[in-house]
């Protein structure tokens, strides 16, 4: 059973974020609580993953937290729904936990929940996240993933441009890739409410993790 827990007024700090994801990942390992995902806004600022590059900071305008998650340097705001998602893969993969199965999916829950509102999110090799084709070709990124896994329990997970201000990704790299952009749930037409997208997130995460 999946506890959710979405945050609909306030945002939340990172360090207390990550402390709260920490205990739960512990609990869940220790049959004490379900698994749980929690929908939520931080304030913003920029996270550097186990692979971030020093250079790909060019303007530390908002906080920076190392944080050991996988991936580069990601910018969180308002305006961008990032769901934090602590699930036990060896009860979920039939005591087999497959990491990149498991990044898989989460990428098939963002296409899914694009989907829903028209928008066609995609996969490339090579660069993790979900992207967006323009009507002139250019490719843009519309949702992060970075995931790390304590002991098959997992924590951190996505984040999905609904309405950032996108100009605040400027101060990254985002992800080390510097030759395609960013774009957003609205940049794209669809002016959609955070808790639309809530609901969207509710409904296709039990198409890809039955």
């Amino acid at each position: 059973m999946i506890e959710w827990k979405i945050e609909k007024e306030q945002v939340v700090g990172y360090d207390a974020a990550v402390d709260a994801m920490e205990k739960r990942v512990a609990d869940i390992r220790n049959d004490d609580a379900d698994e749980m995902i929690w929908l939520l806004e931080h304030s913003p600022l920029y996270t550097a993953g186990t692979s971030a590059k020093d250079g790909d900071l060019l303007d530390d305008r908002f906080p920076v937290y190392k944080t050991g998650r996988g991936g580069e340097h990601t910018y969180h705001g308002p305006g961008q729904r990032v769901a934090y998602v602590m699930l036990d893969l060896k009860e979920r993969q039939n005591a087999k936990p497959d990491l990149r199965k498991y990044v898989w999916l989460l990428e098939e829950w963002i296409i899914l929940t694009l989907a829903e509102f028209g928008i066609k999110g995609e996969r490339r090799d090579g660069r993790v996240g979900i992207w967006v084709v323009g009507a002139d070709g250019a490719e843009n990124k519309i949702a992060a993933i970075g995931v790390r896994i304590r002991k098959w329990v997992t924590y951190h997970g996505i984040a999905i441009n609904v309405n950032p201000d996108l100009s605040h990704f400027s101060g990254i790299v985002p992800c080390g890739i510097s030759e395609h952009g960013v774009t957003s749930m609205h940049d794209q037409g669809k002016n959609i409410t955070m808790h639309e997208l809530d609901c969207a997130l509710q409904k296709t995460l039990k198409l890809s993790f039955p």
